[in-house]
């Protein structure tokens, strides 16, 4: 599989799908919020690394591709599992990139203005998760 964009499975989504991602990704976001003003940035930052929109966002692929399969007549159950799969394996490498990116920020904010730390640590990010990606494509 290929990093790509494919603006035509935006299409396939439903106005209550998209509102479904958006309210559980800001409901985990106003958590995380009020979670660290009662018990710290420390503890509000683990919360804040909750994938907010990931599970919604898996549900949805799993239903899209099970209706891609049963318009073509075909049971598309394993399939859709698959492509879910995959794109949990693309979460679990963007995790380690932010994962590069959250030491980034950590080890270089005390010492350096946002300004420098945000953009390095946004490169940081999608070099790591780019490369995990393509290894994970040759082994």
């Amino acid at each position: 599989m290929l990093i790509g964009i494919n603006v035509a499975k935006l299409r396939e989504g439903t106005p209550t799908e998209y509102l479904t991602r958006f309210l559980f990704g800001g409901i985990v976001t106003v958590l995380a919020t009020l979670i660290a003003g009662h018990y710290g940035p420390i503890i509000g930052g683990l919360f804040l690394a909750f994938p907010g929109i990931f599970a919604p966002g898996l549900s949805m692929t799993e239903t899209h591709a099970i209706e891609r399969k049963a318009k073509a007549g075909a049971n598309g159950i394993l399939f859709a599992r698959a492509e879910a799969s995959v794109e949990a394996a693309g979460a679990s490498i963007g995790a380690l990139g932010l994962a590069a990116f959250a030491l980034i920020l950590w080890k270089g904010l005390p010492t350096h203005s946002l300004a420098l730390i945000l953009p390095l640590a946004g490169a940081t990010w999608l070099t790591v998760s780019v490369l995990l990606w393509w290894l994970r494509k040759r082994i």
